[in-house]
């Protein structure tokens, strides 16, 4: 595989933030230990693969409060990866804070948005027919963004937040590593990125007009400056263009990043100010419901026909239509795109006492060609990531643990059962 390799970024962890983090030993230690389990071409050649984890342990004193413990592999090597899905944490948990921020009465995440159209390549949004009440609204596109990875619904937050303020906001919670530069799978150029659209608030009886947020653009340039190039070739529409993809303008985030966002959207109370975002209890737990909620769960909009694991890919990503226990609960975001396939997740196990935060990526595209649509996600990516969970379960399991955590925070009455 031909891969120009840039530096991106300068990798910042804070050991403050998520309590001592250590070298990459530890994992490479549970892994030479599972190589029964594991895939061994990918233990073996895990630059071919890019593979990269992140692993936090987490200890409870006696007034159950938090101490973490993090692990790194490969990450120190700053490998670029596409994070497909995975910033969706970002726009949910960015548009809740901009309804906070507004501080306008009677305005909340649950009243309808309209979005209309302002520029070339722009949609407008008028009704949702996956809603109870068949109006938008930030409450409707956070749930199916974090139930079943909607991209409508990220783009709507991303147009609500604005280019520039979802970057800048992130860079100054100390999300150094990540920048966000196009909506997901809409064919737009990276000028028509930086213009968003028109917003208007109504109440839910759709009488009272509450905001009205104007067309925005974003004047800076969030492109990075120089090549990250992947693969060997890679398909425009039905023709292959026999040179590596060009991602530079694409968006990224380091799986620190990602890592730390899931650990603060958990554990908000344990983290510094420069991690967190600026949300409510009520925010919290409304983003925690839905990180963890199953697409059988969900009365709106219906997603019955979908199994368990279809956002959930460690421990039962490789299971098919396996039903996932009650009493574990995945609280993630997935993405899956260029033959890269990431999972980011804090899992409990209510019965067991069991908690932890795991994120990893693996890159599977064995011809080299990007945007075919020929990965081997199933074939190897789900097992991997699957197995991957499940040893460090199976690790957390036989841990020794001085002070059991209480976990009835993270207990949640979901939709439907």
């Amino acid at each position: 595989m031909k891969f120009i390799h840039c530096m991106l970024f300068t990798l910042l962890i804070s050991n403050s933030l998520c309590g001592q983090t250590k070298s990459s030993t530890f994992i490479e230690g549970i892994l030479a230990q599972n190589t029964n389990i594991l895939n061994k071409d990918v233990l073996q050649n895990p630059a071919k693969y890019k593979l990269q984890i992140v692993y936090t342990q987490i200890d409870r004193d006696r007034n159950n409060h938090p101490k973490f413990t993090t692990y790194t592999y490969r990450t120190e090597l700053n490998e670029y990866f596409y994070p497909a899905s995975t910033v969706k944490i970002y726009s949910a948990a960015l548009a809740l804070e901009k309804i906070k921020r507004l501080g306008i009465k009677d305005l909340d995440y649950k009243d309808i948005m309209l979005t209309d159209s302002s520029y070339a390549g722009q949609t407008a949004v008028k009704y949702d027919s996956t809603s109870e009440n068949f109006k938008p609204s930030i409450a409707h596109y956070i749930k199916k963004v974090l139930v079943t990875s909607d991209n409508d619904g990220h783009n709507r937050l991303y147009e609500f937040i604005g280019q520039k303020d979802f970057n800048e906001l992130l860079k100054s919670r100390g999300y150094t590593n990540t920048r966000i530069t196009h909506r997901l799978s809409v064919p737009l150029s990276t000028e028509q990125n930086k213009h968003t659209n028109a917003i208007r608030f109504y109440d839910r009886q759709a009488h009272a007009l509450l905001y009205e947020q104007g067309p925005a653009y974003n004047t800076m340039d969030y492109t990075f400056k120089g090549s990250i190039l992947l693969g060997k070739g890679y398909a425009k529409g039905e023709e292959i263009i026999n040179k590596p993809m060009e991602f530079n303008e694409k968006n990224f985030s380091s799986l620190e990043d990602l890592h730390h966002i899931i650990l603060s959207l958990m554990f908000a109370e344990n983290y510094t100010k420069v991690k967190t975002m600026d949300l409510s209890d009520t925010d919290y737990k409304f983003m925690q419901q839905y990180m963890s909620q199953l697409p059988g769960e969900t009365l709106y909009p219906d997603y019955h026909e979908l199994p368990d694991n279809y956002c959930k890919f460690f421990l039962y990503g490789d299971k098919g239509k396996e039903r996932i226990p009650e009493h574990i609960r995945i609280f993630n975001k997935i993405g899956n795109a260029y033959g890269f396939t990431i999972d980011n997740a804090y899992i409990v196990d209510f019965e067991k006492k069991i908690e932890f935060a795991l994120s990893a990526v693996i890159y599977t595209n064995e011809n080299e060609i990007l945007n075919d649509g020929i990965y081997e996600y199933e074939k190897t990516a789900m097992p991997f990531l699957g197995n991957l969970g499940s040893i460090f379960y199976q690790h957390e399991l036989n841990r020794k643990k001085k002070h059991l955590p209480d976990l009835s925070a993270f207990e949640f009455i979901y939709d439907k059962k």
